[in-house]
Order: structure tokens, then C-alpha cells, then sequence
């Protein structure tokens, strides 16, 4: 089957936009994407006309937790559900973020291996749902952060047995936890958790397999411990200074900074269900990691999307909320665009197939009415979402019908 959506815009995920324009999509790849007046619309090619529309990549969000719902306490809820209740409510995110545009996610970090299940699932056509890159378990200290989702160990050996055993499950992308966490209680998020030798020993051991690391790190101390062990990327970077951010400028790392997750919880008051020791960190770190995010973005750190879907009141088919977040403090709509599709790509190594609109390239598509170039907004406004398309197939909006 061969489409057309023709005289729409087209912003193309690398900062560039074309008016009027034509996308040519002939099976599950992009054939065609140029100006109207230049690019030859195949005889027999169903047309769409995208005149007030405009047609971007598919969003990627480099951050979720697909077996949580974002309920107050997402500890407890994980630790009274059976697995295969949790299954089936990841099953429900993933559709739910689909059809808010978002095309592919990485998980980092599910209480056990179902997601790749689900993965499997949504790739044979059986679910609805994004591309998965997941991590399965994330690897944190003995009593660590994320333990509830994740598994403890303690010296580099045990690291390098926990690293080979998600990598055999089926994890394309190692989760390591490098400093305490705001919904772990008994945590503290500016202190460093896993050494710098079992750091490394992750980082060696996904290497070998290819694969690249995520590193959770609120504080300093345990960002620069895992920039010097060489992952790939910092999730949240809440307290950076100025020798780590120069770190991840040095190295490349990217900052996936998660906005949503700090401000949803902060913007409860004592009562609304989440425990008190996190809303308490939480609203105690809002101001500075704003801060933090606003220094990145002015010293030429790369940034890639993440919201944390799934911790509290911050919900799959939300995402689109980051956006607007960096929009608030500092970035034009076309570079929260930018971190939400080549750049989030790049990121997840995915960079020659998805993430940019252009010839070759997987046909991942949100039609949007209106410019969100203007309007970023209009981008978590679902009546304003008139298709998502996945490898050419529209999945959600009023053209999927």
C-alpha cells in the first residue's frame, strides 16, 4: 500500500521544517518526504490532504516504568499485585502511550522479565503498543533504590553475573542505579549507591554484549562515578554542578531529565496518598532541578526525552507533558521536539531508523492538527492527535479509522 499525505507541514525531527510538503509512505517505511512541488505523489497512492496539519516523527521517551500506573504509593501497589496482574496493567500503558503519539519507549526498569514478554507481544502484532527497548530488572546496591524493581547485588562479580543475567532475559539497555532515589524509603538522593568498580564492571559486561547503560543519579557524587564508568546516559540528573555537567559535555553522556516525575509528585499535598518521606524529596528538589536542567541546556549537554511514566500521578499517555515542562524553562518547541525523536534515537542507538522524517526510515508518524511549533500544547491535547501511525500503519487518531 503506498499514501500520501500531501501540502501539510512537516517538521522532520532534526530542527528543520517544510511547507508545504509531502510524505510518501509505502509499506512500513517513509519512500518520499520533500516539498509539494517537488516530490512525485505514486499513481494509485492514497492521498490524505494535510492542509492545517502537521505531520512530525513519532515521539520517543527515553524513560518509563510500564509496570507502574502512577498510583501515590507505586511501592506498595507493585509489592501487593500478583505478576500477572502487573502484566496485564503494563499491557494497558502501552496502548495508552501509543495512542498519545509516542512510538517507542525505553523501560527502564519492570519488576521482572514480563516486559520482554510484552515486547514480544507488541511485535508480533498480538498488543498494541510502542517499541519497547527494555531493561528489565535494574541493578542497584544491596538495600539500594529501585530494589522493588530491580535486583541487589554487591561487589563487580555479582554486577557482571546480574548484567549477563538481563542480557540473556532479553534487555537491550542496563539500568544501574548510582545514587538514592526519592520513592525508595531509606534512600537519600544526593548519596552515591554502587562503587565505582561495580559501575564499571556494568558498563564492561553490556559492552560486550553491545548494549549501552542507563545510570539513575540524583546527586553529584554518584553522576560523576558513573560518567567515569562510562554509561551512556544520566536519568534525572536532579543535583548537577558544574564538574559533572562538564563531564557529560566531555563524554557525550545525555541528560534524560524526567521533569514530570519530580513536579508530579511535588504537586501533591500531605494527604494525597504519596508516602511523606517522598513528597517530601520530591518537593525539596523541584526547584534545583529545574535549575539543573535550565544549566545542561545552556551548556550543549545532549538532552533526550523522558518523563518516568508510571511514578506518581505521572501517566502513561501523559507524556507529552515533558515537552511543555521544557518548554517552561527554556527550550524552543522545535528542540523539545528535537529530544523527543533524533535525539532520543540517537540516545537508544535506533538513530538510521526511526526518529527523523525522511527517506528510508521506519514510518512512525503523529499528524497533528495545528503547529506545535507555535503551540507545543497541542501535542498532549489527544482531539489535536488525528493519527499516529507505527511502521505504516495508522494505530490511533480519527485517520486510523
Amino acid at each position: 500500500m503506498v499514501l500520501a499525505i500531501h501540502r501539510t507541514r512537516l517538521v522532520d525531527g532534526r530542527g528543520h521544517v517544510l511547507e508545504p510538503a509531502t510524505v510518501v509512505i509505502r509499506g512500513s517505511t517513509i519512500a518520499a518526504a520533500g516539498s509539494s512541488r517537488t516530490t512525485r505523489i505514486p499513481r494509485g497512492a492514497t492521498r490524505i490532504d494535510g492542509r492545517g496539519l502537521t505531520v512530525m516523527p513519532g515521539l520517543i521517551d527515553c524513560h518509563v516504568h510500564l509496570c507502574l500506573g502512577g498510583e501515590p504509593d507505586v511501592v506498595a501497589t507493585v509489592e501487593a499485585e500478583s505478576p500477572s496482574y502487573t502484566l496485564l496493567k503494563s499491557a494497558r500503558h502501552a496502548r495508552l502511550t501509543l495512542e498519545a503519539g509516542v512510538t517507542t519507549v525505553r523501560d527502564v526498569g519492570s519488576r521482572d522479565h514480563s516486559i520482554f514478554a510484552l515486547k514480544q507481544a507488541v511485535d508480533a502484532g498480538l498488543l498494541p503498543g510502542p517499541r519497547i527497548v527494555g531493561a528489565g530488572r535494574a541493578i542497584c546496591m544491596i538495600g539500594g533504590h529501585a530494589r522493588f524493581i530491580g535486583q541487589e547485588v554487591e561487589g563487580p562479580d555479582k554486577v557482571r553475573l546480574a548484567v549477563e543475567g538481563e542480557l540473556a532475559a532479553g534487555a537491550e539497555v542496563i539500568k544501574v542505579i548510582a545514587s538514592g532515589g526519592v520513592l525508595t524509603p531509606g534512600t537519600s538522593p544526593d548519596q552515591a549507591q554502587m562503587t565505582a568498580e561495580e559501575l564499571s564492571a556494568a558498563v564492561d559486561t553490556a559492552a560486550r554484549a553491545g548494549r549501552k547503560v542507563a545510570a539513575h543519579a540524583h546527586g553529584a557524587s554518584g553522576m560523576k562515578n558513573a560518567i567515569r564508568a562510562g554509561v551512556h546516559s544520566i536519568e534525572h540528573a536532579t543535583l548537577l554542578d558544574d564538574e559533572a555537567g562538564e563531564l557529560m559535555a566531555r563524554h557525550g553522556v545525555y541528560m534524560v531529565p524526567t521533569l514530570s516525575a519530580l513536579a508530579t509528585t511535588a504537586a501533591c499535598r500531605s494527604g494525597c496518598g504519596v508516602p511523606d518521606s517522598a513528597l517530601e524529596k520530591a518537593k525539596s528538589m523541584t526547584k534545583r532541578h529545574q535549575s539543573s536542567f535550565k544549566h545542561a541546556h545552556r551548556s550543549g549537554i545532549p538532552i533526550a526525552m523522558g518523563t518516568d511514566a508510571g511514578t506518581p500521578f505521572n501517566f502513561h499517555g501523559d507524556n507529552a507533558q515533558e515537552l511543555e515542562r521544557m518548554a517552561a524553562l527554556g527550550m524552543t518547541p522545535m528542540e523539545t521536539i528535537v529530544t523527543s525523536t533524533s535525539a532520543a534515537a540517537a540516545l537508544l542507538g535506533l538513530q538510521d531508523s526511526i526518529g527523523t522524517l525522511a527517506k528510508g526510515f521506519q514510518a512512525d508518524l503523529v499528524v497533528v492538527d495545528g503547529n506545535p511549533l507555535r503551540r507545543i500544547d497541542l501535542l498532549r491535547d489527544r482531539s489535536r492527535i488525528v493519527g499516529v501511525m507505527k511502521a505504516g500503519r495508522f494505530v490511533a487518531g480519527s485517520l486510523a479509522g
